[in-house]
């Protein structure tokens, strides 16, 4: 049973992979990274509260993460475990619990989202409509973005699209290939409370600091798979692949976060511009590195660019995994 799942888990990710690309995330459908979110706030407002001591903080906070894992976890092994049983009694195959896996990997991965968020930024750009270019650039960063120009615009997209080539595609790719749906749905809820939680000031400085820990060691390998496959990506798009490989060496440690910078570098180097830098987080000036040399000045088409050395990076991951695929199934 666990190998059936396993494999099919294989296919179902490649197939949720393309459903992705075609279709995206329609927001007219209910989607699991909601009802996550909602979640996570419902949790928050029940456990965290101000006057607990920094030990009791950390203790529900971490509490908050065991029910997240445990509800997402199960919720998942709930719905293929239902769909298999009622497919195998009354049809004797798997077609419907394929179908079932592949809609699952596809709402695990972003690749379509992130595409058009970053090109609902770049299309006001090349019209010189910077209003809307800071407005779509405000739905997809949390730094404020009213008295962005459009140079600082363009990097805070780029750095969007190169975080979230691990954190929204490439890493939860890695864990739908290694524990299917299940595990695609499970690094989710830990990307995902990591991103409502994990911030190191007075209110979730303790709270979130589980949810921000266990984000740092799910996403320790796919960050760093993500990264070199980025740097082959950028020399299969002729972009500057040498410089990508020395700022990814220089660079990817220098946010505080041990996974952030390893894509950020990377990207910043291929495109041969800056990344990063101070930016002010609800009116307040909050100290960034930077990373990469600004050997010219960011314009919109590096959003463009960025998009392209994405795809590029998931399709290669996605490839080389294909290539070794027959070798691992015949194993098992």
């Amino acid at each position: 049973m666990i190998t059936l799942y396993w494999k099919t888990g294989i296919y179902a990710a490649f197939a949720g992979f393309l459903l992705d690309c075609i279709f995206g995330d329609p927001h007219e459908l209910p989607h699991p990274v909601r009802f996550m979110g909602k979640l996570i706030s419902l949790l928050e407002r029940i456990l965290l509260h101000k006057k607990n001591r920094s030990f009791v903080k950390r203790l529900l906070g971490a509490l908050l993460v065991i029910i997240m894992l445990a509800v997402t976890g199960g919720i998942s092994f709930g719905i293929l475990a239902l769909v298999y049983k009622l497919e195998k009694y009354y049809l004797g195959s798997q077609v419907i619990t394929f179908a079932f896996m592949s809609v699952m990997s596809a709402q695990c991965l972003a690749a379509r989202d992130l595409n058009d968020s970053a090109m609902a930024v770049c299309r006001p750009l090349l019209k010189g409509d910077i209003k809307k270019a800071r407005e779509a650039l405000s739905m997809i960063v949390g730094r404020d973005t009213e008295f962005l120009d459009e140079n600082a615009i363009v990097r805070a997209a780029v750095e969007t699209v190169a975080e979230n080539t691990n954190d929204g595609v490439l890493a939860p790719a890695f864990y739908l290939l290694i524990a299917g749906p299940i595990g695609g749905m499970v690094y989710k809820v830990i990307n995902t409370m990591d991103s409502m939680l994990g911030y190191k000031n007075e209110k979730y400085g303790y709270f979130g600091s589980a949810a921000a820990r266990l984000d740092d060691i799910a996403g320790f390998i796919p960050a760093r798979l993500s990264a070199l496959f980025m740097v082959m990506a950028s020399a299969i798009l002729h972009y500057d692949s040498a410089n990508a490989w020395r700022i990814f060496r220089r660079d990817r440690y220098k946010h505080e976060s041990p996974n952030s910078a390893q894509c950020e570098s990377v990207c910043a180097g291929a495109l041969e511009i800056m990344l990063g830098g101070d930016s002010y987080y609800n009116g307040k000036l909050v100290k960034k590195p930077c990373l990469g040399d600004a050997m010219r000045e960011a314009a919109p088409g590096d959003i463009i660019r960025a998009c392209r050395l994405m795809y590029m990076t998931v399709v290669l991951f996605f490839l080389t995994t294909a290539a070794f695929l027959p070798f691992v199934l015949h194993i098992f």
